[in-house]
């Protein structure tokens, strides 16, 4: 008989900020103090895991309980065509 092989996963929203001089900062609001950046989003994503994975674990070896992921919602921004609207100078 094989082994069963359980993956548990946690889901964290991240912020992904762009910086002026290129790339990405990035918060997790339910994490404070997990803060991390990277040039391109896909290295930002790779570090904010990172970051997260390090988090989690001084938790847990301090013997604090690690925080609730978030539930399945996520932000996406979403882009609306302002040509028609009129703003207030």
């Amino acid at each position: 008989m094989a082994k069963k092989i359980v993956q548990k996963v946690l889901r964290y929203n991240a912020v992904f900020e762009p910086c002026e001089e290129g790339g990405f900062a990035v918060t997790v609001p339910k994490l404070p103090g997990v803060v991390t950046e990277g040039d391109t989003f896909e290295q930002a994503t790779a570090n904010v895991k990172d970051a997260i994975e390090g988090y989690l674990l001084v938790l847990q070896g301090d013997g604090e309980n690690v925080p609730e992921p978030d539930a399945e919602s996520f932000t996406a921004p979403i882009d609306i065509d302002a040509s028609k609207l009129r703003f207030a100078v």
